[in-house]
């Protein structure tokens, strides 16, 4: 593509067999099956033992913030050190603290504070994991490919949603929490093995980042100056801040929305339905890799995802919304496969743990508040606009219906709403909708 972002690379992909892709990528699939598994195990034991919805989300406060913090110095020793070691002692550091708590639980010792910490060690340990995998996936596998594997890393995710709440919960009463939790710590040290296994391309440090004139203010800033000296890639980063923190706001109020209509089995298969979204979304990628225009492979989904989120906050009827949940599942591994081979092509793989541990810090930053502001929205903004009586009431029904959810409902409207006029407006702003098309400065 000669008219792309100029970049350089360090390694050509075609150097090494896209063998190496696999073996890692089956590794990563059984791991993330397994850390499934035991996030199941570990939110029934923490409900069972507290009955405390808060203590639970607590769990993924732990989960979520550690890594958001740590992302840039994470990048500054992704792009110092091997890739493919970060991820075998990432693993191994997720297995070791996955295996105490095992250990704890089946002595009965376990406490509360110790699945926190727990929770934090395994967060840290995949700020390095994620961009050290996406960094060593740019020279291992063939430019025009890239689409498609991460179509098969979106796959990788999809499964493990779809498959580790039923198997863990088969397997509780078969093993025990411990023992499901002991078949995780496995899946860690088989993941590492693939990695071992693996062959890869000799690792070339960028020197920028091994100049010990540099200060490590200037290396932990690296990654948002690179992206702030290139508006294409300010722009994108922008515009999944904002439908992270919507679509953020859909996924923890889905669960309550349902439940306000219907019953747990039900919930259950709408949770089916997203999940199995996911997979049919994820083998698309894997199989077409994307249009030949990666950009429209982000905006044209994100609009029919736009169009899902309001139709499911229609009306209450099961069967409507776990078709829209399908529909919404179905568009995000595309959208993030093709985000994804974007940033992948036209980033300089000798700098990319930098610049993608900061892409994801900031696209992440926006959930915490969104899961934050979710529930006080739902009770005390939106559910007194939809009761009888109230000044839109009349106005709203005939769009939402009648029944319990519809304050939910509305919050789904005014989301859905919101995603079509950010992605209408990312089409208008053409350093984003020409992405692929500007010529930007190379890596420094």
């Amino acid at each position: 593509m000669s008219d792309a972002i100029s970049v350089t690379h360090n390694a050509k992909p075609q150097a090494a067999s896209i063998k190496s892709f696999f073996i890692i990528w089956f590794g990563q699939l059984i791991s993330v099956t397994g850390t499934g598994l035991t996030r199941f195990a570990l939110g029934v034991w923490v409900y069972q033992m507290t009955g405390s919805a808060t203590k639970f989300a607590l769990t993924e406060v732990f989960a979520a913030l550690p890594a958001i913090l740590i992302f840039p110095l994470a990048g500054i020793l992704i792009d110092r050190h091997n890739r493919r070691w970060i991820m075998i002692l990432s693993d191994a550091g997720s297995g070791l603290s996955t295996l105490m708590i095992a250990l704890l639980l089946k002595w009965g010792h376990l406490a509360l504070w110790e699945i926190y910490a727990v929770a934090a060690i395994k967060s840290i340990c995949a700020a390095f994991q994620w961009p050290a995998y996406s960094a060593l996936v740019t020279v291992i596998v063939p430019r025009q490919h890239l689409a498609r594997v991460s179509g098969m890393m979106q796959f990788s995710e999809a499964l493990a949603q779809t498959m580790a709440p039923a198997l863990a919960g088969v397997l509780i009463a078969v093993v025990k929490i411990w023992g499901v939790i002991f078949i995780d710590v496995a899946s860690f040290s088989f993941a590492v093995i693939m990695l071992g296994l693996a062959v890869t391309p000799p690792f070339v440090p960028d020197a920028n980042v091994l100049n010990p004139t540099v200060s490590w203010t200037s290396r932990l800033l690296f990654g948002w100056k690179y992206i702030r000296q290139r508006p294409p890639f300010m722009a994108l980063l922008i515009f999944f801040a904002i439908t992270n923190f919507l679509t953020g706001i859909i996924i923890i109020l889905s669960t309550p929305m349902v439940l306000a209509f219907a019953s747990v089995q039900v919930l259950g298969g709408v949770l089916s339905f997203a999940g199995l979204g996911m997979l049919v979304g994820s083998l698309l990628m894997s199989v077409w890799g994307g249009p030949k225009k990666l950009i429209q492979g982000v905006l044209v989904p994100e609009l029919v995802l736009g169009m899902a989120i309001i139709v499911a906050g229609s009306r209450p009827y099961p069967v409507l919304v776990a078709s829209m949940v399908f529909l919404f599942s179905f568009c995000l591994p595309i959208i993030l496969s093709c985000s994804q081979a974007i940033w992948q092509r036209n980033v300089g793989p000798e700098v990319q743990g930098r610049v993608f541990a900061v892409r994801r810090m900031i696209a992440w930053s926006t959930l915490p508040l969104a899961y934050s502001i979710a529930g006080p929205l739902a009770d005390r903004v939106f559910l007194p606009l939809v009761r009888p009586g109230s000044h839109l009431y009349t106005v709203l029904i005939p769009l939402l219906g009648t029944g319990p959810g519809r304050g939910i409902g509305l919050i789904f409207w005014g989301a859905g709403i919101c995603v079509l006029i950010t992605t209408l407006l990312a089409y208008c702003y053409p350093p984003l909708s020409q992405i692929e098309e500007q010529h930007l400065p190379v890596n420094r």
